[in-house]
């Protein structure tokens, strides 16, 4: 059975791909998720904000020790010397680049220009087979446009391709008015592949503290619809790979992103509360649907339910909806 697959013009042995996590953190699990079937792996994010952070306070210690006793900074290193900025996160991936011979694609979120270009650079230089741009922005106050909006993703996209030579994806979240539009716009703009889609985190409230909470939940399989629509309707109508995320629980997620279209299927959740081993689990569903159906190679599957392959491709969209509500029945 050949699983192989093709990702931003890179060459895997399988669709399944670990997405980015603290498990991606550790060279050990990038080892064993090649070794269970992994087509490649996707580091965890950098964040500049954290980058910026760790290096304002080694500057306020230094500069601390300065105004209390001048011998006190005989005790610290230049700052050069310190690790802090991306220099432990460009080791992992250096090492990680060396160890295995699946892709590894960083991950990269930043704030500004200049710290979008300069990190996806270093990530290059430190051997990433391509990277992943997690654009992870709320523009919660009034002044800026719907259109503002679209431009700064298009923007820095643009800046990073003209940056680096390895492929580039954009990891997007679901909230744009025309995502079909929106999509077209950055492939036009250079993105070799769409990740569908980022997970938003909104706060919770405390009501004992009164205190915003930063809850984070795993994703369930109930998350897959949204993206499976726009993998759906996306799928050979965009000239970039399709990786479908969110919403990865069992080999079932994978082979419906696969049969909407999706060129790789991203798992995260699942592995974080599973364990690295349940790669394989998931691998091993897939080719147990693929051999009980005789089917050989994955473009037997790729597509088949996507919206341009339908009968009635109106499912995805207005039908769909009227048959969803007129269908309902009450259990009471």
């Amino acid at each position: 059975m050949d699983l192989t697959t093709r990702y931003l013009g890179l060459g895997l042995k399988s669709p399944i791909v670990a997405g980015a996590s603290p498990l991606t953190g550790e060279v050990d699990n990038i080892r064993l998720l090649e070794d269970l079937g992994a087509g490649a792996v996707v580091l965890p994010s950098i964040f500049e904000e954290q980058i910026e952070h760790e290096e304002e306070q080694i500057e306020r210690l230094v500069a601390i020790a300065a105004d209390s006793y001048s011998e006190a900074l005989t005790y610290f290193p230049a700052l050069g010397s310190y690790r802090v900025g991306p220099e432990s996160y460009l080791e992992v991936l250096y090492r990680a680049a060396k160890a295995v011979h699946i892709p590894i694609v960083a991950s990269l979120n930043g704030t500004t220009a200049r710290g979008w270009v300069n990190y996806a650079r270093h990530m290059e230089e430190a051997g990433a087979d391509a990277l992943e741009l997690n654009v992870y922005f709320i523009p919660a106050g009034p002044e800026m446009s719907g259109r503002e909006v679209e431009d700064r993703y298009i923007d820095i996209l643009k800046a990073v391709k003209r940056a680096v030579r390895i492929p580039v994806a954009i990891k997007i979240s679901p909230y744009f008015s025309s995502m079909h539009h929106m999509a077209t716009q950055l492939v036009d703009a250079g993105a070799d592949g769409l990740v569908l889609f980022n997970r938003f985190y909104q706060p919770d409230i405390d009501l004992a503290q009164l205190a915003l909470l930063p809850a984070v939940e795993l994703s369930t399989s109930a998350e897959i619809r949204l993206p499976l629509l726009w993998v759906g309707v996306l799928s050979g109508r965009v000239r970039a790979s399709l990786a479908a995320s969110t919403g990865v629980e069992t080999a079932d997620e994978v082979i419906k992103y696969l049969l909407a279209g999706a060129d790789v299927v991203m798992t995260t959740s699942a592995l974080l509360r599973h364990g690295v081993n349940y790669m394989k689990a998931l691998l091993d569903g897939l080719k147990s649907w693929l051999e009980a159906r005789d089917l050989e190679t994955l473009d037997n599957v790729r597509g088949r339910m996507s919206q341009r392959n339908i009968t009635d491709p109106t499912v995805f969209e207005r039908a769909n909806y009227i048959r969803v509500l007129q269908g309902y029945r009450l259990d009471w």
